[in-house]
């Protein structure tokens, strides 16, 4: 569904162990390729209670609700114009945190900025397009999370049918939140799930005996640098996702000039702010996810004071400063998490 963050899990990929001591505690490791990106599922277990084609089942049934990039989807038929669709339980779910993070960051976080992600080039025909003034502020009328509501019927209502939707920047999220909810069914306490670089982890490493440990790379480092950490911390029982402009771009064909995924819902433009990268840390993935795209398109300034009024959630921020020079900020309940 969307990018891949860079975050991995210190020991997620490492093989299956052996599962031949049924009254012993072992761990398994799935995983597979999903929403664009790749997964890994690691839980301890007396036995292996869940399979692949399991995982794949629980992606699918999200694609089909929310991906932009399955025709057929529940999201890409409300974004076609269909207003008798009924949409299910987690698209009913991401809607109602996507109202939270929308309220409490001001308007910036809004996924109706699809609109304007496809004329950027971020979706999926991946194809420029220059507007001009006219057809720019045409456009915004089209921007505005506030113009859509959902009846108690379970249809999506929106104020102008051509809006679009774009659950890219808190889907994912979403999707490893929804998966550890499947492995609980299951009677797994012990797990870290990662999609798509978002993660998180419930429970402990009890072959271990100590929390889950996870390391998230350095977003600035060149593709093909050998992998560079910049943190490794302690995940108990929390969601993890990171954001930034450091990679991601399209390029206009005529001029060269180049734009960063992030959109500013207020101005309609693809905005790279002093922020280079947010890791968010949350007590849902989903949580994580969305704030780290929020404070994306927030000044250095107001993220701090909105960590500062949310204790709640951690974050670790690469930003540059007014000399351009590269800055970091960590709040004082991720630095407790951090491995010396």
């Amino acid at each position: 569904m969307k990018k891949s963050l860079y975050i991995t899990a210190i020991a997620a990929v490492i093989g299956l162990v052996s599962c031949d001591k049924p009254n012993k505690l072992d761990e398994f490791v799935i995983q597979g390729a999903a929403q664009g990106s790749t997964y890994a599922v690691k839980f301890i277990a007396k036995e292996k209670v869940i399979s692949k084609t399991q995982l794949d089942s629980v992606f699918t049934v999200i694609d089909n609700s929310m991906s932009t990039w399955v025709p057929t989807s529940l999201i890409s038929k409300v974004n076609a114009g269909d207003s008798t669709v009924v949409v299910d339980t987690h698209f009913k779910n991401v809607m109602a945190e996507t109202e939270a993070i929308y309220k409490e960051s001001d308007g910036l976080f809004d996924p109706t900025v699809g609109t304007l992600m496809k004329l950027y080039g971020f979706g999926p025909k991946k194809k420029f397009v220059r507007l001009s003034e006219e057809e720019h502020d045409s456009v915004m009328n089209l921007i505005g999370w506030d113009k859509i509501k959902l009846d108690t019927e379970g249809h999506v209502i929106k104020e102008y049918p051509e809006m679009y939707m774009d659950f890219n920047a808190i889907a994912q999220g979403y999707t490893v939140d929804v998966v550890l909810d499947f492995l609980r069914e299951k009677g797994i306490t012990d797990a870290i799930v990662e999609v798509g670089g978002e993660l998180a982890a419930m429970g402990t490493n009890t072959l271990k005996n100590k929390s889950w440990v996870v390391g998230i790379d350095d977003p600035l480092q060149s593709p093909d640098e050998p992998r560079k950490l910049i943190a490794k911390i302690y995940l108990n029982n929390l969601g993890m996702a990171t954001s930034g402009n450091y990679r991601k771009v399209t390029v206009d064909s005529i001029t060269g000039e180049k734009f960063v995924h992030t959109m500013n819902p207020k101005t309609g433009t693809s905005q790279k702010g002093k922020i280079l990268s947010a890791t968010v840390l949350a007590s849902s993935t989903m949580r994580a996810d969305g704030l780290a795209t929020a404070f994306m398109a927030m000044d250095v300034e107001k993220s701090i004071e909105f960590i500062k009024r949310h204790p709640e959630i951690y974050v670790y921020f690469i930003y540059m400063d007014e000399q351009g020079e590269e800055q970091f900020y960590q709040s004082d309940n991720f630095a407790k998490l951090v491995i010396e």
